[in-house]
């Protein structure tokens, strides 16, 4: 493999707060407790960490008992007895998507991994959980994915379910049409190990949940990455405490957001979550189906709760969270506080929305726990194949050079493989005006300095009429070839489809199929805590 390095300032999209938080960590340490560099202080975090042994102990008998029915290899039985005995936990997570999801849900466990194994080494024992977001309401977010074909398009294969709308996707399971969709996938995939892997996960009967976790298991059991069920009825037992705090000390705590939302944009930069004053940190379920719970201030002082148009007041609430609490979830701020309280977390690692999430979340961590978790960013990459590398080499193209989209792409080719005399001739005219130009407005600065800025306008417009000239003689030398197009479609299909990284849109499983199980090697080994750029990573 050849990696090569693109910081994120480079790529669209990224936020300024993630910019920030990479590579200026003062500027936002009032809302980060510590930098994106573990190794600068995961010794001091675990130095003051505490975590409630009885409640160690009750979830460890929980995740025994769930990674043992998903056919859990003995690592991760054992990393279980060690997070009992008395190691912390390096814990990602992620929403259960068909098929594993894009290929940033490997790097997300990979990234867990290699950090928990760098505590370890440095005698702090550490392990990797994977908290999978069964409780998540978002079907059309996970009941797809993506595989390119043999032709370079880009194949998308929708799970057919059967379920109530807005009902948590660990819920609902495969009937007999999953079978249909897993041999389409395999046919894409090719008929490697992975097609077994595949067939064994997602059977009739299976949740997206549970098909995730037994398809997880046989990716990560040499690495024995813990997996963690948020929706089992257990865990919201134990977490009963938090669902209470955040019913009682629901206007403290949507006070702090409101402030700490305040303080984001004082200081430039935007909210993840927007948080009103009849926000609340929960959902429940209703019907089958997950509903936000709102808070209502009553002209008396008082307060009530809205869930849809039921009014019930603080205690009645606080009595269905006490006798039920399987039927409360957290929203997006507070289920890492969750995930937290379950478990002994020396630092979270995710993507930059989670990042971002952790800056107002911050807030409820002080006041519910006591102590902010820190955050570390995900490895990230795109894979380039010896195809599209040999395109990209062919044209001098790099990845940023696919960023402004598919049409923008193949005039850019275009421009490079216009004859070599009238490239020649291009060039040379840009560097000949360019040097006349420059002569003029140095000639004119002398004479009357006014004038100066009248011929950086007319320097402006006739590289631009010349620039114009260059697209057009690319257009035209596109129209004849559709070589070109046929190029441009397959770089953007397998390298940003969709005008997205190609880890958020691509099935991980489809660069599994095609290289082995020793990919997932591959990417632990590329993976440098101490890089937190975008890889370039040539196969």
């Amino acid at each position: 493999m050849k990696s090569e390095c693109l910081p994120f300032s480079q790529i669209p999209h990224t936020t300024r707060l993630f910019a920030d938080f990479l590579s200026d960590h003062p500027r936002v340490q009032q809302f980060y407790p510590r930098s994106a560099y573990f190794n600068q202080w995961f010794k001091d975090e675990a130095s003051s960490m505490g975590h409630d042994s009885e409640r160690r102990q009750r979830v460890s008998v929980i995740l025994e008992r769930q990674n043992q029915s998903w056919g859990a290899s003995g690592k991760a039985l054992q990393n279980i007895g060690r997070l009992r005995a008395g190691a912390s936990a390096l814990v990602t997570g992620q929403q259960v998507g068909l098929f594993g999801g894009p290929l940033f849900s490997i790097f997300k466990a990979l990234t867990a991994v290699k950090l928990a194994e760098q505590a370890t080494r440095s005698g702090i024992d550490c392990v990797p959980v994977f908290w999978l977001a069964t409780e998540d309401h978002d079907l059309e977010e996970i009941n797809h994915i993506s595989i390119p074909g043999s032709d370079g398009s880009v194949q998308k294969l929708t799970a057919p379910t059967q379920g109530l709308p807005d009902a948590p996707v660990g819920t609902l399971r495969f009937g007999a049409e999953i079978q249909a969709v897993v041999e389409a996938a395999i046919e894409l995939l090719g008929p490697f190990e992975i097609s077994d892997f595949l067939r064994e996960a997602y059977r009739p009967g299976e949740t997206f949940g549970s098909a995730f976790a037994r398809l997880f298991a046989r990716l990560f059991a040499d690495w024995g990455v813990i997996l963690l069920d948020a929706a089992d009825p257990e865990f919201h037992q134990i977490a009963e405490p938090i669902y209470r705090a955040a019913i009682e000390r629901a206007a403290e705590l949507d006070e702090a957001l409101l402030a700490r939302g305040k303080a984001l944009e004082a200081a430039g930069y935007d909210q993840q979550v927007k948080v009103t004053p009849s926000s609340t940190l929960l959902f429940t379920l209703r019907n089958g189906a997950r509903v936000p719970v709102h808070r209502r201030l009553n002209g008396n002082g008082t307060v009530d709760f809205l869930i849809e148009e039921e009014r019930i007041s603080q205690a009645e609430l606080l009595g269905r969270v006490a006798s039920l609490p399987q039927d409360f979830s957290a929203n997006v701020l507070l289920r890492p506080v969750i995930q937290d309280y379950l478990l002994p977390t020396l630092a979270y690692t995710g993507g930059s929305a989670e990042v971002a999430y952790f800056a107002q979340a911050a807030v409820v961590y002080d006041a519910l726990l006591g102590r902010v978790t820190p955050v570390v960013p995900r490895f990230s990459a795109t894979i380039v194949e010896p195809k599209p590398k040999g395109l990209l080499e062919r044209y001098g193209l790099r990845l940023p050079d696919l960023f402004h989209g598919p049409e923008t792409l193949r005039e850019h080719m275009a421009s490079r493989t216009l004859p070599k005399e009238l490239q020649s001739a291009f060039d040379q005219a840009e560097a000949s005006l360019e040097k006349s130009l420059a002569a003029i407005r140095e000639g004119l600065a002398r004479l009357d300095s006014t004038l100066v800025d009248s011929a950086t306008n007319a320097a402006s417009k006739m590289q631009h009429q010349l620039t114009q000239l260059r697209s057009r003689a690319a257009r035209a030398e596109l129209r004849q070839t559709e070589v070109l197009s046929r190029h441009a479609e397959l770089l953007s299909n397998l390298l940003y489809p969709g005008k997205a990284l190609q880890e958020r849109e691509i099935a991980g499983l489809y660069f599994v199929a095609r290289h082995g199980t020793e990919f997932l090697r591959d990417m632990y080994d590329a993976i440098r805590p101490d890089c937190l750029d975008h890889q370039m990573i040539s196969m």
